[in-house]
């Protein structure tokens, strides 16, 4: 159990800056929607602070993205980035996914480690290291009318946030300093990701229970 252990500033700068990207590249590359310079930068802006706002909700905190000028500042300069460059990316989907990976490793450490400094047992802080992790993705699918990726059938979406907070938590329990046990929490979160879009790994798809018939 951590105490103290507050996640530097610009770690939380880091993983908004990344989430505002991958947002706004997101945003940019769906064509299809016509989706103005403004809906781009917000939806930017709702990846990189919805993982925070829901994570600064359950711990009953003040929300850091509103108390940090920085954070705001930070979010939509790289909403903004993500917009110019996402032309100029011939695989934007592998892009995406990148940065996805890495700053739901950064939303999960960040979240899990808040929730044991303030006295969360750990399957609390795995909860909410989960949320902190695709908070952002999920807020982005509604704000795009999209299922939510972590509930479709798909690539381990929340199994990789998981995996990756439970190896911090795991860690820290055996006495690994909390810096050391986040890196490999990002590390974990974004291998197991990337892993799942490159292999295609799922879960099989719920369907309904067949009855077996047995030849007469």
């Amino acid at each position: 159990m951590i105490t103290a252990f507050q996640a530097p500033l610009w770690i939380e700068l880091l993983a908004a800056g990344l989430g505002g990207l991958q947002g706004a590249i997101f945003a940019a590359a769906e064509r299809r929607r016509r989706i103005d310079v403004l809906g781009v930068v917000v939806i930017g802006l709702a990846v990189a602070l919805g993982g925070s706002l829901l994570r600064d909700s359950l711990l009953d905190q003040p929300p850091v993205v509103i108390w940090s000028n920085a954070y705001l500042l930070v979010a939509g300069a790289s909403a903004i980035l993500g917009m110019l460059v996402q032309p100029l990316l011939a695989r934007g989907e592998w892009a995406i996914t990148a940065l996805d990976a890495v700053s739901m490793g950064l939303f999960g450490a960040i979240g899990a480690s808040k929730a044991l400094a303030l006295g969360a047992g750990p399957a609390g802080a795995l909860v909410v290291g989960i949320v902190g992790a695709i908070g952002g993705g999920m807020l982005r699918d509604v704000i795009l009318s999209l299922p939510f990726s972590f509930l479709q059938v798909g690539t381990l979406y929340a199994v990789a946030a998981g995996a990756g907070v439970a190896t911090l938590l795991l860690l820290i329990g055996v006495g690994t300093p909390v810096p050391v046990a986040g890196v490999v929490c990002v590390i974990v979160t974004a291998a197991l990701r990337v892993a799942a879009v490159r292999f295609d790994w799922r879960f099989p798809e719920q369907g309904p229970l067949r009855r077996r018939v047995t030849p007469r």
